[in-house]
């Protein structure tokens, strides 16, 4: 695909925990087909390190990403076998680039998962990273943008914020993974939240059981 064909799903790493829900975002984006302009924040960087031991750096993107992809959920490593080929990465600090603006095509956003800072920066329409200013674009623009919230308990003044993000045309997403899809496995609840960002963008996937109407099924299934 040419650069001039090329419309990217922007995806932002903010650093609450819960870098599983982002790798499996990730992995059926690609799976869909789906080109990606990836951000990942500073404070995600020692999330990362923390829940994966895989420390993200910019000059070794490619190598870093593949393992983070490449791990379940539950620690093992080569669960999955990705291709990062449609991935572009762009650093947190980079607020010229190609995000930034709204000039640059792009289909639309997914936070995953995000912080409460993050939540309170992109309601405030602060740009003090790449991430933040991605998402305020994307917002201006009228593209979608999904914002996978992951904290417990949340305040009022972060629900506030949420209000204010779901008033301004965002998909507030909380990473609550449900159990009628017959989960048997933390991937499983992991892909199922992952599956509902995907639902939000309007991308297809096979990564959780679908309600069919059936009480049971799953524990049938």
């Amino acid at each position: 695909m040419s650069q001039q064909q090329r419309r990217p799903w922007i995806v932002g790493v903010s650093g609450a925990s819960g870098t599983p829900f982002a790798a499996s975002v990730l992995r059926g984006l690609l799976a869909a087909g789906e080109s990606v302009d990836l951000v990942v924040s500073r404070a995600s960087r020692l999330t990362l390190l923390d829940e994966t031991g895989i420390a993200f750096r910019d000059a070794h993107w490619q190598e870093d990403l593949r393992s983070w992809l490449a791990r379940g959920a539950d620690g093992k490593p080569d669960a999955f076998r990705p291709d990062v080929g449609g991935v572009r990465h762009w650093a947190a600090g980079d607020l010229a680039a190609g995000p930034s603006s709204g000039s640059y095509p792009a289909k639309g956003m997914l936070i995953v998962p995000a912080s409460t800072a993050c939540v309170a920066g992109v309601a405030l329409g602060l740009s003090k990273d790449l991430l933040q200013r991605a998402a305020s674009v994307t917002l201006k623009e009228r593209r979608k943008l999904v914002v996978a919230v992951r904290e417990t308990p949340l305040s009022g003044q972060t629900l506030k914020q949420m209000v204010a993000l779901d008033e301004a045309g965002a998909v507030v997403l909380p990473a609550s993974p449900a159990f009628y899809a017959g989960a048997t496995h933390i991937q499983d609840l992991v892909d199922f939240v992952a599956g509902r960002v995907l639902d939000a963008a309007g991308v297809p996937h096979q990564l959780y059981r679908r309600w069919e109407g059936e009480l049971g099924g799953a524990s049938r299934g």
